[in-house]
């Protein structure tokens, strides 16, 4: 059995300990290096252990629900080298519900191999758009039914509240950031000091921005200043630049943030995993690798181990567990477990911020142009009736501290959404603009902004940046 965050603060402190009240963080504060009665906990825009020690969190994800018997994935994970464990659980609003013993067993199976768990209510996917979803409030009403198993837990457990919890429906996703803030006032209102991971909207991959625009009021409504931040990393992410400025935002916001999946491929596009991974590597930001077996509908390609058998690793696997940036490179023990491993902070050899260099996003490099800036479009998804856009802004020879764009969509083309800058639209043309972070950039330099479309996918589309 694990032992439980109470009883070894008692052996560290005594009774004393126990009976001191809890100190509160406000958002973005640090709390004093020998604070232990939190747990993991976020100091800035870090997740630390109860002593400060920084916690970089590399791992996959565990499809537990659907799977019960599969419960030898705990241990070949950790011997994987992955220091946490992503585990998807059921409400019991679209899945068979995992009760308090099922999930005390997961807790204890993570604690048994030196995982940092964080679970997940894999229910809420897609509300909005998926008929079946629950909503948030039904996910927290199902972790207020754990909170007796999960309390004490709060050194080596994550509560993450809710899967992918709205789909691409921007009316309903305009209730994102309430529903959130109420979601984690419940549960501290309940009890819960544990760190809450919440997910992004449009089914994690926030491209409509609005996760990364609104993180800030969402933090602030946490009362112990202890909520960290998850997008997902699928198609909308085919490029480095894509990459970059969506982790950069959240470093510019001195928010936490992690990668709670990712793939090296998916339906909605080609997700650039290279720069995911050598990216979060560089700037100290945690990722689960999604997933360890047990994919289907057509996305068995995603599995690492075919048939839940580690003897079996495909080359997902490998590339997760020993390519570059992988696991065995990045992965760190959580001290409360004894710590051991590589350190997470030496930087590789090679600069990732420079790789990878055939992107075609960070092109034009050698010739970034005479004006303020130079811009060129992409056509990234294409299905059929519609069609999603990506516009790279490279800094001209002086660079810019602000730039505008223009393109013209073909005739009956509609902008259906758009992402990372400010826009207009005046007939078929339209103007778009950065929107102050993303603004400055000096020569050469890229940054870029999407969005879809209702209509044929153009073939071309040129772009000028306007004076």
């Amino acid at each position: 059995m694990r032992p439980r965050r109470k009883a070894l603060l008692a052996a560290a402190g005594g009774a004393a300990l126990l009976a001191a009240p809890l100190a509160v963080a406000l958002p973005g504060a640090a709390e004093p290096a020998d604070t232990l009665e939190v747990g993991i906990h976020v100091e800035g825009d870090r997740i630390v252990e109860a002593d400060g020690s920084e916690l970089l969190l590399r791992g996959v994800s565990h499809a537990h629900t659907w799977y019960l018997n599969e419960t030898g994935s705990f241990a070949d994970i950790d011997d994987a080298g992955a220091n946490a464990v992503r585990v998807v659980l059921s409400d019991g609003t679209r899945w068979n519900r995992n009760g308090p013993a099922d999930v005390a067993n997961v807790v204890d199976l993570c604690w048994q191999n030196e995982l940092v768990c964080v679970l997940e209510d894999h229910d809420t996917t897609g509300y909005g758009e998926e008929a079946a979803a629950a909503t948030l409030d039904q996910a927290v009403d199902y972790w207020i039914s754990l909170l007796p198993v999960l309390e004490g837990t709060e050194d080596y457990v994550l509560v993450n509240i809710g899967n992918e919890p709205y789909g691409n429906d921007a009316a309903t996703n305009e209730g994102w950031a309430a529903d959130t803030s109420s979601a984690i006032q419940r549960l501290r209102a309940a009890g819960f000091d544990h760190t809450i991971v919440v997910d992004a909207p449009s089914w994690g991959q926030d491209w409509q921005g609005i996760m990364r625009e609104r993180a800030p009021e969402v933090a602030a409504a946490d009362p112990d200043g202890n909520t960290v931040f998850s997008v997902h990393m699928y198609g909308v992410y085919s490029s480095a630049q894509a990459v970059r400025d969506y982790i950069d935002a959240f470093d510019a916001m001195g928010l936490p943030l992690i990668v709670g999946e990712f793939g090296h491929d998916h339906s909605d596009g080609d997700p650039d995993e290279d720069t995911i991974m050598s990216y979060t590597r560089s700037q100290g930001v945690g990722w689960f690798a999604w997933s360890w077996s047990g994919n289907g509908g057509g996305v068995e390609y995603l599995d690492m181990v075919r048939q839940f058998d580690p003897a079996q690793r495909t080359d997902w696997g490998n590339r997760v567990v020993t390519g570059p940036d992988g696991l065995a490179q990045t992965s760190v023990k959580a001290g409360v477990f004894g710590g051991g491993g590589p350190e997470p902070t030496d930087d590789p050899t090679d600069d990732p911020t420079d790789d990878p260099t055939d992107d075609p996003t960070d092109d034009p490099t050698d010739d970034p142009g005479t004006g303020a800036c130079v811009a060129t479009l992409e056509v990234v998804n294409d299905w059929g009736s519609g069609f999603q856009g990506q516009i790279t802004v490279t800094g001209g020879s002086g660079g810019t501290s602000g730039w505008t764009t223009q393109f013209t969509l073909p005739t009956g083309t509609t902008i259906g959404s758009l992402w990372n800058a400010d826009y207009s639209v005046n007939g078929s043309t339209v103007t778009a603009s950065d929107v102050g972070w993303n603004g400055t950039l000096n020569a050469g330099q890229s940054t870029s902004f999407g969005f879809t479309a209702n209509g044929t996918a153009p073939d071309a589309v040129p772009v000028t940046c306007v004076d």
